[in-house]
């Protein structure tokens, strides 16, 4: 299961969404991500999703790939479709001692589960087709307007961008843990949850030290080579809007234009 975590990890590809400015790929997916919570009808998620599979099909991403990313959350996403089903009040389907399955708990139950998967999709995607220093830069020129309220963009970025780049790393290691505890004799999946709790810490001991000791060798390169935090930083190549980033961008307002007409008048 670990090994289909996706987000935070880099697919090397001459797409077109691999070429879009990142600044355009993270406003789309804010954009889209707000899609899915104002659509809340059947239309509005039909538009949605066929969105958001174009965006897939045009990132030349294999399918197959995001669906392993899902596999993690697919226990998350079946309580909550269950959940939305048995507790949503409403026209009665069937009847099972004090449970009971409403039509509109089976509709909203869908709709959650689908608003989860593309959430962790997209999310995926901008992640996907978009370099560690490319993903840094992006998001500190979104935050750079917020400077003048004191906040630290360029410091939030590199963070935000470390954070998420180490999770393929914490990954890796995390699994290798368990098979070398595992080769000792060590048993994670048997037993109550009380068991499989303690069961688990041999594992996130060393996983923490180990990421502690990442992050201090991390803190020393990067003084080694004269890191002092972005004032004054120069870089190779700067960030330019072309004429594929403008229609990009034009496409995620019109589908959110769409996705607002299609909750007030369908």
């Amino acid at each position: 299961m670990l090994e289909d975590i996706t987000i935070g990890q880099y697919y090397p590809g001459d797409s077109i969404i691999h070429r879009l400015d990142p600044r355009v790929k993270i406003t789309a997916a804010l954009i889209y991500m707000t899609c899915l919570f104002v659509v809340n009808n059947y239309w509005g998620y039909l538009m949605i999703i066929t969105a958001g599979l174009a965006a897939l099909k045009l990132s030349r991403i294999p399918a197959g790939f995001f669906i392993k990313g899902l596999r993690p959350v697919f226990l998350l996403l079946v309580i909550t479709f269950l959940l939305n089903l048995f507790l949503t009040p409403g026209t009665a389907v069937f009847k099972w001692g004090f449970l009971k399955v409403t039509k509109e708990g089976a509709v909203l139950g869908l709709y959650m589960v689908i608003r989860l998967a593309m959430l962790i999709v997209v999310a995926s995607l901008v992640s996907l087709t978009t370099t560690p220093v490319n993903l840094t830069e992006g998001i500190e020129r979104l935050l750079r307007p917020f400077k003048k309220f004191g906040v630290p963009a360029h410091e939030l970025a590199m963070m935000m961008t470390i954070a998420l780049r180490f999770i393929p790393t914490l990954i890796d290691e995390a699994d290798k843990i368990i098979r070398a505890q595992m080769a000792r004799g060590a048993v994670f999946d048997e037993g109550n949850l009380i068991k499989r709790i303690k069961n688990i810490l041999p594992v996130v001991v060393p996983l923490l030290v180990g990421a502690l000791r990442r992050a201090d060798e991390l803190a020393t390169a990067m003084e080694a080579r004269c890191y002092r935090g972005g004032e004054g930083r120069t870089r190779l190549r700067e960030l330019t809007m072309e004429f594929r980033d403008v229609a990009a961008l034009i496409v995620s307002f019109a589908v959110f234009a769409i996705s607002l007409w299609s909750r007030w008048w369908l």
